[in-house]
């Protein structure tokens, strides 16, 4: 059974806004590929658009190109081995999703591939054309046509990090194969003025 849910897409910029790394999925024809990425961000509310930095010489960029489409899974900590993994080989002389046993199912909107297991959110993009953005630099501007999270760890618009989804708590790339994970949430007191 799957714990992922659909999330309004006015709350879809509340998956990436608080910086984790993410696993970008492609696919043209019969290739596909995932990748991490380190940079994602929303850059707009309604409709929710985001852009993720890929860097334009892959082979996921290459696939984003001709589909027009990606996706964008959110790994958990469990993800953490995984998520180095992909990131650090290249996908145009194999099949990622193959020689790493990844599950995937393919999203309704835009028929990427979706990881689900061990991940805590996706969202199903669409590129925004850009053309001088596109052949001068590696990011990448999308409009979010579909998202969803589990619902352990997302739920009612917002993140809901505690020690018993400890696996699906976001990762966040700090270089060199090290990362931290979200967990210890600070909820913040309003302040009066003097």
């Amino acid at each position: 059974m799957s714990h992922f849910k659909p999330v309004d897409l006015a709350h879809a910029s509340r998956l990436i806004n608080h910086g984790p790394t993410v696993l970008v999925t492609s696919r043209h024809g019969e290739r596909r590929n995932v990748m991490a990425a380190a940079w994602s961000m929303p850059v707009e509310f309604t409709p929710p658009r985001i852009a993720v930095v890929v860097d334009k010489h892959t082979f996921t960029r290459e696939l984003m190109q001709a589909s027009g489409t990606f996706g964008l899974c959110i790994p958990g900590a469990a993800l953490v081995d995984l998520t180095y993994a992909v990131g650090s080989v290249s996908g145009r002389d194999l099949d990622k999703f193959a020689r790493f046993a990844i599950s995937a199912r393919d999203g309704a909107a835009t028929g990427v591939p979706l990881i689900e297991s061990g991940c805590a959110a996706w969202l199903e993009c669409r590129l925004i054309p850009e053309p001088h953005t596109e052949t001068a630099y590696d990011t990448c501007f999308a409009e979010v046509v579909a998202a969803a999270a589990d619902s352990r760890v997302f739920a009612g618009g917002h993140w809901n990090f505690d020690a018993g989804n400890a696996d699906l708590h976001t990762i966040h790339h700090l270089g060199a194969g090290n990362f931290v994970c979200a967990g210890d949430v600070l909820k913040a007191k309003g302040l009066s003025g003097a």
